[in-house]
């Protein structure tokens, strides 16, 4: 199975874009999504696509503490554990 990072850098290519144009899967996951170029409409519906793909529900102050990718991806893992 793949690791939690390894599915959020697929989530992100398939759904996040900037100027129309896919983000990398390459991505600085340190890096927070707005300052990748991600327009906060998209972060918000890509936190559903989150929800959806990981079964879990998260509050707006929770998805506000998430600053960067790697903050989501230590949240998933400890929700998984």
């Amino acid at each position: 199975m793949a690791s939690t990072e390894e599915r959020v850098r697929q989530l992100v290519s398939q759904n996040l874009e900037v100027d129309g144009q896919p983000l990398s899967e390459s991505l600085d996951f340190s890096a927070s999504l707005a300052d990748a170029g991600v327009s906060s409409m998209d972060v918000v519906a890509f936190a559903k696509v989150i929800q959806d793909e990981f079964g879990l529900q998260f509050t707006p102050e929770q998805c506000a503490e998430l600053t960067s990718l790697s903050a989501l991806v230590e949240f998933l893992d400890a929700r998984a554990a």
